[in-house]
């Protein structure tokens, strides 16, 4: 009797083995693995690697990181697509490198995803191409760039923030009487203060963003491009960037910043919780936001961020998968245990663990009223930063005069364009 309950009871957790193996064999079929290409110092940020392992411990399907140096990121992806070894899902900022890939061609437009209704406007629109459709998910810490000042010392002294380009021409004289340097500009090598100037001058007029792409006319035709870069010169000359600026680089600006040496700076709030020095005679406390005033735009301008966005290859066969990891990210649940505590303005309309800078919570209404989708890094082609700070540089060591510049800016640009074979160059 005991061998046969023992022979029962062998069979019985056979078979469960057996069936176990097939269940197992089962939810293995059903697995994926996507892979998934980026900037390596984009992938380790902590919102990143949070929602990858959410995705990993919730679906049971991985993730084939691809991570290249970020100086080789674009020449590397470049030619993993040329050889058909594009990944399935790519990040990308929506600026003039991304001409590099055939995006019409590679991608998924994304305009009829579930998630897109969550999407701030700001953060929307920043996705959006010249004809509307949505290129990727932005999943990325949210910027607000703008010219931050110190308050605190500007009430020391009786000032107040501008809110025309006059009266910051005035407030940079007025301090620059003073012994202050008005504006902490770092010529070293720092590319990003242009594109503020130059969003006005696109974002405002598509017709002149359209025509400078199909190379009808040049930044030499449109008086506002050279009104910004005699603006710069003169301001460079009347010593408002003070002394040392050509020595003054991405490493200089928070020392400059937090000592108050200098007053103020065209950067983003992050930068204040990510590089902003601590323990110093200032504090992000002292500080406080008005517009960027570059001779472009008489109410000055802010620029929403530039964010990273999940970009799906069309031609994936694990496409709808891609999809599908594109809504586990846009689940507000899933972003905000990822975004938790991270300083950033919202991409989606459901954040609320992420923290909002209080700079830019006061200055709401003034950003609502001047804020442009970032557009001339983006949507200009052949616009390299590198390239502009290369022609400016020229323009402050006076090896070149403001007309100079403006035609060094044209000519790099072209050469861009033509080097992306861009249509029209």
């Amino acid at each position: 009797m005991k061998k046969r309950i023992f022979s029962a009871m062998l069979i019985a957790a056979l078979i469960c083995s057996v069936t176990g193996c097939a269940a197992n064999k089962d939810t293995e079929d059903k697995s994926v693995t996507l892979t998934l290409m980026g900037k390596k110092s984009d992938l380790q940020k902590s919102y990143m690697t949070s929602i990858f392992n959410q995705y990993e411990a919730e679906t049971g399907n991985k993730l084939d990181i691809i991570a290249y140096e970020d100086a080789e990121y674009e020449t590397a992806a470049q030619e993993d697509f040329k050889n058909g070894n594009a990944p399935d899902i790519f990040l990308h900022f929506h600026n003039a490198d991304l001409s590099r890939f055939d995006v019409s061609e590679n991608f998924c437009y994304l305009n009829n995803e579930k998630w897109i209704n969550d999407l701030t406007d700001g953060a929307k629109a920043y996705c959006q191409d010249k004809d509307g459709n949505i290129l990727g998910l932005p999943f990325w810490e949210n910027s607000v760039s703008g010219c931050y000042y110190n308050k605190t010392l500007l009430n020391s002294l009786g000032l107040k923030p501008a809110a025309t380009q006059a009266e910051f021409n005035m407030l940079c004289q007025a301090l620059a009487d003073t012994g202050y340097t008005p504006i902490c500009w770092p010529a070293n090598g720092c590319s990003w203060m242009l594109q503020f100037g130059l969003d006005p001058v696109f974002a405002d007029d598509p017709e002149t963003l359209e025509k400078i792409n199909n190379n009808e006319i040049s930044y030499s035709d449109i008086p506002a491009v050279t009104d910004m870069i005699q603006w710069i010169a003169d301001a460079a000359d009347k010593g408002w960037f003070g002394e040392n600026y050509l020595e003054t680089g991405w490493e200089q600006i928070s020392s400059e910043m937090a000592s108050g040496q200098a007053v103020m700076t065209f950067i983003w709030d992050t930068w204040f919780y990510t590089d902003f020095e601590k323990d110093n005679k200032y504090s992000v406390d002292d500080f406080a936001l008005m517009p960027i005033f570059l001779n472009t735009a008489e109410n000055g301008t802010y620029e929403g961020g530039n964010l990273n966005m999940m970009m799906v290859n069309k031609n994936s066969d694990k496409k709808e998968e891609a999809l599908d990891f594109l809504d586990f990210c846009a689940t507000e649940k899933n972003y905000n245990k990822a975004f938790d505590g991270i300083s950033t303005v919202n991409c989606f309309k459901g954040q609320n663990t992420n923290i909002q800078s209080d700079m830019v919570t006061e200055a709401e209404k003034s950003i609502k009223a001047n804020e442009r989708v970032s557009t001339a890094a983006s949507r200009v082609v052949g616009y390299s930063a590198d390239d502009m700070v290369a022609a400016l540089d020229v323009l402050f060591r006076k090896k070149t005069d403001v007309k100079g510049c403006v035609k060094l800016m044209d000519e790099y640009r072209i050469q861009e364009a033509k080097a992306n074979g861009a249509d029209g160059f």
